[in-house]
Formats: C-alpha cells, sequence, structure tokens
C-alpha cells in the first residue's frame, strides 16, 4: 500500500506540473485500490478483535499460554483494557457485589453438578465457608456457578452421568 501510494504521489504531483492527463486513469486506479485494501484490511481487524473479546468470555480473564502467544502487544494491551472495563460494568451492577455476566452462559439444568478435576490447583473455596481440595482425578458435587469458571479454564471437567 506505501509503494502505491508512493507511485500515486509522484503521478500526481507530475500531472500537476507538467500537465499529463494521461496518468489520471492510472492515478484513479491506484486510489481505488488503496481504498480497496483499506476496507480489506479494516474488515481483518475488526474480525480480530471481535476474536480477541470472544475469547475473554470463552475463557475467562486469564488467557491459556497458547492463546497469548498468537496475539501481539496491541491485541493483549486492548484485551486487558476490555477485561477491565467489562470487570467495572460487572461491579456496576446487582448492588454491593455486583453481578457475574460471565457465568451460566447457558441456562443451568440444575444448580448442582459433579466436576472431576485436571489437574492441581489447591483449595477452593465455596459460599458456606466449605474449603475443598482440588487434587488430579478427585471428583466433587459442587455449585455450578463457582466452577463454570475452572472448567472454562480446563482445572475442571463436568461429570455428566
Amino acid at each position: 500500500m506505501e509503494a502505491l501510494y508512493e507511485q500515486n504521489q509522484s503521478d500526481v504531483n507530475e500531472a500537476k506540473s507538467e500537465g499529463r492527463a494521461e496518468l489520471i486513469p492510472s492515478i484513479k486506479l491506484r486510489h481505488c485500490c488503496l481504498l480497496r485494501n483499506q476496507r480489506c484490511v479494516t474488515a481483518y481487524l475488526y474480525d480480530r478483535l471481535l476474536r480477541i473479546r470472544a475469547l475473554r468470555w470463552e475463557y475467562g480473564s486469564v488467557l491459556p499460554a497458547n492463546v497469548r502467544f498468537h496475539m501481539c502487544a496491541e491485541e493483549l494491551q486492548w484485551f486487558s483494557q476490555y477485561k477491565k472495563s467489562l470487570a467495572s460494568f460487572m461491579r456496576s451492577l446487582g448492588g454491593d457485589e455486583g453481578l457475574d455476566i460471565t457465568q451460566d452462559m447457558k441456562p443451568p439444568k440444575s444448580l448442582y453438578i459433579e466436576v472431576r478435576c485436571l489437574k492441581d490447583h489447591g483449595e477452593f473455596e465455596i459460599d458456606d465457608g466449605t474449603v475443598i481440595l482440588l487434587k488430579k482425578n478427585s471428583q466433587h458435587f459442587l455449585p455450578r456457578w463457582k466452577c463454570e469458571q475452572l472448567i472454562r479454564q480446563g482445572v475442571l471437567e463436568h461429570v455428566v452421568s
């Protein structure tokens, strides 16, 4: 695009200074090519932005290393800013505690589910104060909303009977 722009600039200057009208069609063609390329790049970047936004809803606030590896610094910065904006919005909902709108992406069939721990995670506290030790291959019956984030992160898996 830079080469097209520079060629167009030199032809425009030449057409103006020397009065070469035969250059105008090629100037217009290159200009149309530049506009098309700009639309294509903008569409690509917007699609990539939508995919990065979807990653926040899919993985939560912490992206896996293999996903972060394929993102540039500006995309990581945008993700971080989006994460902060979403957290601020969620804190403004539902009174003092806020409301986590990233939970229960699908309507639950039951409030408690059986989960299996896929890797050692350590202690996990539920609302009634009970502390559960999440060790690899251990199974637990937990509130869905408390473990849905860990399921998306790959720490737990839902055991379907």
